[in-house]
């Protein structure tokens, strides 16, 4: 019986790996799908705008048909905030990096993100900073800064100048907010529910800056990639290998988003870093993955 109960349990941890896995490469393609709508004369607001409003109404037909609890009352006002500053914000930055500065030094600058959450955690929770996290920030710095003064592109149209690097950094930053805001709201709710409340509200807050007007059907298959795929479908992918595997392996296993963010920009548009930035991205993974055990 002991066979047959440990043959299952290593069939539930290759599904949850797996489930990881798929959430990181459907995530890692954002950057490069993006550029395809951007190339398509759609700014990045819009993008923005479209992909959350979409995204709002696919989690909130799932919560439906699923007949999750509805959100609780006393966590709607959190939940429109999450929506503006980690969901507006976080779209907005990390598409206009993605503009800017292409699709591999964006998804780098991203990751910075476990490292800002064990910062915020330690400035508005309280909590202790480990040596690894203290190592983790350092390692990260380190690594982000060979990455933005070592920067190359195959691609002319896209270089790392320092506004890149600045929304890059920011969507990190709102990356990390999204973790630390939505920390009790999903304890205490459906993660479906409270994604499509911050998803909504976030539409909100980009819909005074969209541009209105015809989109081609590139730019709207972009779009509805970007919403379907690698926000709904990489969400719940991610969702499920946590609760099969936790939080802590499925945190490490995630590094593997930049390595595919970079790979996937060298594969679609010839993105490339240089051989010193290669180190740097290096050394932010080494950052993340220090952060992850530390926590």
């Amino acid at each position: 019986m002991s066979s047959v109960a440990e043959l299952d349990q290593h069939r539930g941890d290759r599904r949850g790996v797996s489930l990881v896995v798929a959430a990181a490469f459907q995530w890692a393609l954002l950057g490069p799908v993006a550029r395809i709508a951007f190339a398509e004369g759609v700014p990045p607001l819009t993008v923005a705008f479209w992909r959350a409003t979409v995204a709002a109404l696919l989690f909130s037909a799932h919560a439906a048909v699923t007949g999750t609890l509805p959100l609780r009352s006393r966590d709607r006002m959190s939940a429109m905030v999450l929506g503006v500053v980690a969901v507006a914000g976080l779209y907005v930055s990390y598409f206009e990096s993605v503009q800017r500065g292409g699709a591999a030094l964006a998804a780098i600058l991203l990751y910075s993100a476990p490292v800002w959450v064990a910062i915020g955690a330690h400035f508005a929770l309280r909590e202790r900073v480990t040596r690894s996290e203290a190592g983790a920030l350092l390692l990260t710095l380190a690594g982000v800064s060979l990455v933005v003064l070592f920067p190359a592109s195959g691609d002319a149209e896209v270089q790392a100048s320092w506004s890149a690097v600045a929304w890059g950094l920011g969507s990190g930053v709102s990356y990390a907010l999204y973790f630390l805001l939505g920390r009790s709201l999903f304890a205490h709710n459906a993660p479906a529910r409270v994604m499509s409340w911050a998803l909504a509200s976030g539409a909100i807050v980009l819909a005074p800056f969209v541009q209105w007007h015809l989109l081609t059907w590139r730019a709207w298959g972009a779009i509805a990639f970007l919403a379907t795929v690698a926000t709904y479908g990489a969400y719940l992918s991610n969702a499920n290998g946590i609760r099969i595997i936790g939080p802590a392996r499925a945190s490490t296993i995630a590094t593997l988003e930049p390595v595919l963010a970079v790979a996937a920009a060298f594969l679609v548009w010839g993105e490339r870093l240089s051989g010193i930035g290669l180190v740097g991205a290096g050394a932010v993974l080494g950052g993340v993955l220090f952060a992850a055990r530390g926590r």
